[in-house]
């Protein structure tokens, strides 16, 4: 379990390196997701290992305590949000708009987004 821990905090650090050093607007865990997706794909293609038994592995025990502890990872944004209480009060009406405003344009744009590669892969598929 240890080295899967080191394996995924690897990944992110990979990740943070490579987004600082290419100045890229990608946060540096999600370029160490993607680098450790492709590697785990990598891995199970050159060994023939079967990509839907990962769970049983060291890295899929480390990954779910870790998603089973996920939620006391927002404790520290809720004390946030209530110390700043009289700020949320003051733009609250502010913020309010501004969430939802943008959960709809990004379900408009995911939408889009979707018919569009919907549209490409159908017709890759036409003979």
């Amino acid at each position: 379990m240890i080295r899967a821990l080191a394996l995924l905090l690897s990944c992110q650090l990979l990740g943070e390196i490579i987004s600082r050093a290419l100045a890229l607007p990608v946060p540096g865990p999600v370029i160490g997701l993607a680098l450790l997706a492709a590697g785990a794909i990598l891995h199970a293609r050159m060994t023939g290992a079967d990509a839907s038994a990962i769970e049983s592995t060291d890295l899929g025990k480390a990954a779910s305590a870790l998603l089973g502890s996920l939620g006391l990872l927002f404790v520290p944004a809720g004390v946030g949000i209530v110390q700043q209480m009289p700020v949320v009060g003051a733009y609250g009406l502010a913020l309010f708009a501004a969430l939802v405003v943008s959960t709809v344009v990004t379900l408009i744009v995911t939408v889009y987004v979707f018919l569009i590669v919907k549209r490409l892969t159908d017709r890759g598929k036409a003979p």
